[in-house]
């Protein structure tokens, strides 16, 4: 049957065929049985277990023998025979090419994250400066995702913070607007920025259109690399200024000079052999590998990150760099040349692929001398105490959770802790939210937030609260355990913020639904919420408390207080959002349009409430039909 694919792989998936249905046997048997019907074409292949869950995709040049390479359990690394051993079932798509295999190879793995491959875990999308050109005086903004506005887009930059630092400085170099259009129409006077010299006001025409172009030119040629251009300009204007006895204005552009040099400096090494790359530098040490990625843009350093793929303890850095950029690239624009730190094995395939991708020619190569290796080797540098910095906390990690196991009866140290906390003003925009804690830290893609939905609660109940909570939490927990889904992950601990009450709330839930052998801890905040002296509250024991000063106590405050502060912050943005809100949102058939031709017309949605239906009539925009539902929608609400 032919398989659902997605744009990164629409292209190049030819034929799908699922050869063998995952079933009760496993192993080398299950691949021997199916060789014969496998093509000597070029393709991706997918192994499967007993529950359908993918375990491992490959790509080949030749399927049958890439996949007669698993027929037997010799001769294989302990991670590839676990792997076969697993096996119950496997699919194929056929491509066209190896290389369109290698594209897929790369989407598929990092849409299903399957068990025995390397993983790009850390995907988020990097920023951009954007030079909105939309508008008649361009605006200077941080960007990301979709290119949709018109406009010159400069990057990627390894992180917002490198985005927002350039952007400041651009300001200050360039007097840039970086307002929005409506914050920008409604100025009758200029804002604080140009008081404070980053913009040139615009708005208000303190500077002409002509002139202000010319700044956003300056802008765009020191973004694409005219550094040395833009920076003899304005020496030149300012040396012009100062013949002319214009102090001011010759201080102005020394300020303006000094900003360029400020942003060249936080950028560290600028290249000049090269104006366009990416530079790939892998570090493996105690089972783990670093993989730190400069970016390098029109001769300019724009950043690096540091990426911890997931990967088993048995791969060489070769084998992790290898499977880690075609994943890399498989939704990011690629430079015209990617420097790595080892020789791998799919150099070439990668190269033409990468090309293939991009509509010109990639050069992907190792550096041996000059000035690439030496950028390769800081990079080295970087990804090795990078590396070491994760690993020393790691094993601080570790210990906290060692000890975390022994304050709270556990039998092993916790590999995922759960936080629960409540916010609300005086029952006011109620939400519950959850944190989740583990050997690597705070997991904040695992963190949840719980609009409270239950009508007869009494405000304020911060017992019924947690209750809907940790019943819609552990709800769909055990439903997707029943469902035999691989995402439902069980915590090992849960912390509860709050004395013996919420305690019993919490364990009153558990015990409704079945639960039990789940460590429940409350904590209860002490005299006078003094931190320090919190008391703990475990079913079947008295409370306690745990020594001043331990790390364990400093760390479960931490964990609390990342909930609290989590929950506020949920708290804060539903009740900004109600303070929005209008009744007239939830009138049928009333959309933005009519919503501010209403309010136009009578002030304010209370007095729509009170209008007759005569008077609605009036209302541009507004039918005998529509006059009519929204009459009965505030009457029968006041009735």
């Amino acid at each position: 049957m032919p398989t659902q694919t997605t744009r990164g792989d629409a292209a190049v998936a030819k034929v799908f065929n699922q050869i063998v249905p995952p079933g009760t046997e496993t192993g080398p048997n299950v691949i021997t049985r199916i060789l014969k019907t496998l093509p000597n074409g070029p393709g991706v292949y997918r192994m499967t277990g007993k529950d359908s869950e993918v375990l491992y995709v490959g790509k080949a040049r030749s399927l049958k023998k890439r996949v007669q390479s698993y027929a037997r359990l010799g001769g294989h690394t302990n991670r590839i025979a676990r792997m076969i051993s697993a096996t119950a079932g496997l699919e194929i798509i056929t491509t066209a090419t190896e290389t369109e295999a290698l594209l897929l190879e790369a989407n598929l793995i990092k849409r299903l994250k399957p068990r025995f491959n390397v993983i790009l875990r850390d995907d988020k999308s990097f920023p951009y400066i954007l030079i909105a050109r939309d508008h008649d005086a361009p605006q200077i903004v941080k960007h990301r995702g979709a290119r949709k506005r018109e406009g010159d887009y400069f990057g990627p930059f390894a992180s917002a913070g490198a985005v927002n630092r350039t952007i400041n400085t651009l300001q200050r170099a360039f007097l840039l607007r970086s307002c929005s259009d409506s914050y920008y129409e409604a100025r009758t006077r200029p804002c604080l920025l140009f008081q404070i010299k980053r913009c040139s006001a615009p708005c208000t025409s303190e500077i002409s259109p002509r002139e202000y172009e010319g700044l956003v030119d300056g802008a765009a040629q020191f973004l694409t690399g005219k550094s040395e251009k833009v920076k003899d300009h304005l020496h030149t204007l300012m040396e012009t200024a100062s013949e002319n006895l214009e102090f001011e204005r010759a201080a102005s552009y020394r300020d303006r000079l000094a900003a360029l040099a400020q942003i060249q400096a936080h950028q560290g090494i600028n290249p000049h052999s090269f104006s366009e790359a990416d530079v790939f530098a892998a570090h493996s040490q105690g089972g783990q590998t670093c993989i730190q990625v400069f970016f390098f843009r029109t001769a300019q350093n724009w950043g690096n990150r540091a990426y911890f793929p997931r990967a088993d303890r048995s791969l060489s850095p070769e084998e992790v760099l290898d499977a880690f950029i075609a994943q890399f690239y498989d939704d990011k624009p690629v430079p015209k040349l990617v420097l790595l730190s080892h020789d791998v094995p799919s150099r070439r395939l990668l190269e033409e692929a990468l090309t293939t991708k991009a509509g010109y020619k990639v050069t992907v190569t190792v550096p041996r001398r000059g000035e690439k290796r030496e950028i390769m080797e800081q990079s080295l540098v970087n990804s090795r105490e990078a590396l070491e910095r994760r690993l020393a906390e790691s094993a601080s990690q570790r210990k906290l959770l060692e000890g975390l196991a022994t304050a709270f009866d556990l039998d092993d140290a916790p590999e995922r802790i759960e936080v629960y906390d409540n916010s609300h003003i005086q029952g006011t925009s109620p939400v519950g939210a959850m944190i989740v804690s583990g050997p690597e830290g705070l997991e904040k893609n695992s963190y949840r937030k719980f609009n409270i939905k239950s009508k007869d609660l009494a405000p304020g109940d911060d017992y019924a609260m947690m209750r809907e909570v940790l019943t819609r939490r552990f709800s769909r927990l055990l439903k997707e355990s029943q469902d035999d889904n691989s995402s439902a992950v069980w915590p090992d601990l849960v912390l509860i913020d709050g004395g013996a009450g919420q305690l019993s709330s919490a364990h009153d839930v558990l015990d409704e639904l079945g639960i039990d052998g789940l460590r429940v801890v409350g904590i209860a905040k002490g005299p006078d919420r003094d931190a320090g002296r919190e008391r703990f509250f475990i079913r079947d024991r008295d409370a306690f408390m745990l020594p001043p000063r331990d790390p364990v106590l400093y760390f479960v405050q931490r964990l609390r207080d990342e909930a609290h502060r989590f929950a506020i912050g949920a708290h804060r943005a539903k009740r900004k959002k109600s303070f929005h809100a209008s009744p007239l949102d939830e009138v049928p058939g009333v959309g933005p349009a009519r919503k501010r031709a209403l309010l136009k017309h009578f002030g304010s949605a209370k007095a729509v409430s009170r209008a007759g239906l005569t008077d609605l009539q009036t209302v541009e925009g507004v039918s005998a039909h529509t006059a009519q539902t929204i009459y009965d929608f505030f009457h029968e609400q006041n009735g």
